[in-house]
């Protein structure tokens, strides 16, 4: 496996070939680790520059879009999400995540799979295409981050995922459960969504963790609720420490929804509640969860036409950045 100075170096002989740096990692690109900077405000947008590709010899994660809206409850615009986080990546593809002590670019080999086909003319059809489309990935031993695109996404993921790992311990960042009760199986709501995993089995509601919540939902399912009061009064670093009792040594699937924060600092997104999470409470969160098996893991609910400045973009690419770290930390270090 080679070290981030080498990767550097190898990816630099491509890119000053005729003298000149070049930009397009996206396309030119050689070695799928490590990090070679190049101008924020150019070149061809992927996800933290990786190479698009799908040829998964060899690789670690799968990054993979899903640009869905139609499920939504609210605001529309997060089929935008998975192009506007890819935007925002650029910014943060240039160094590690702060506060690690390593960069996962440098021992996960990834690469942007591009986007999720399905026939918006034919909605009903949807969660069989994203399930298959996951299930492709899977089936060559390549982990999958999945940029969203609406929360009911999730469940045809989270099927896929269970298909190759059997039932997983949910960890869901959100402010709202999507635990209602829903006696169709077959309706298609980013608020039902668990409710189901729950029923079928997808999820062992045992050893799952909803953090960030701030709606009403009696019915918890069984699963352990640590809402935004809590991580308030509790801080951070407890709220950390109770996540990993409650999943123990079981295989995570870990979804954001990027509406966990509060709609102060990230405005753009379908359903915003007042009292969230912020960004610090969430990566600090996240930074003391070192050692789950995370075996899985999306961002959604990014919804750019109601972004700010793009600050609810960003937000979800370093948190996904941030997932990537805890999949290298649990798996490859």
């Amino acid at each position: 496996m080679a070290n981030n100075s080498d990767n550097t170096a190898d990816n630099t002989a491509e890119n000053t070939a005729d003298g000149g740096i070049k930009t397009d990692n996206a396309f030119r690109r050689i070695d799928p680790y490590g990090i070679y900077p190049e101008p924020t405000y150019s070149g061809a947008i992927s996800f933290m520059r990786r190479k698009f590709s799908r040829d998964l010899d060899g690789i670690d994660v799968a990054v993979t879009g899903v640009p869905l809206d139609t499920a939504t409850t609210n605001r529309p615009g997060t089929r935008f999400g998975p192009r506007g986080i890819r935007i925002e990546s650029t910014e943060l593809a240039w160094n590690r995540p702060y506060n690690w002590d390593f960069d996962p670019l440098d021992i996960l080999a990834v690469v942007d799979y591009g986007d999720c086909y399905f026939d918006h003319g034919r909605p009903e059809n949807m969660p069989a295409a994203v399930e298959a489309h996951i299930t492709e990935i899977l089936e060559t031993d390549t982990a999958v981050l999945t940029l969203g695109g609406d929360h009911f996404l999730t469940y045809p993921v989270l099927c896929a995922h269970a298909k190759k790992h059997g039932p997983l311990a949910l960890l869901h960042f959100d402010a709202h459960s999507d635990t209602w009760e829903d006696p169709d199986p077959q309706r298609i709501d980013h608020g039902t969504m668990f409710y189901h995993a729950a029923k079928t089995g997808v999820i062992d509601t045992d050893v799952s963790v909803q953090v960030g919540l701030r709606t009403h939902n009696p019915d918890t399912l069984g699963i352990t609720v640590l809402d935004a009061n809590a991580v308030h009064e509790m801080g951070p670093l407890a709220i950390a420490e109770k996540i990993k009792q409650v999943l123990g040594d079981r295989k995570v699937y870990f979804t954001i929804d990027i509406d966990c924060l509060d709609p102060a600092f990230a405005p753009g997104t379908g359903t915003p509640v007042v009292g969230g999470m912020t960004p610090h409470q969430a990566l600090t969160i996240m930074r003391n969860l070192e050692g789950i098996k995370v075996v899985g893991m999306d961002v959604v609910e990014v919804s750019p036409p109601y972004d700010v400045s793009g600050v609810t973009a960003l937000a979800g690419a370093t948190f996904a950045y941030e997932q990537l770290a805890l999949y290298a930390a649990a798996w490859k270090r």
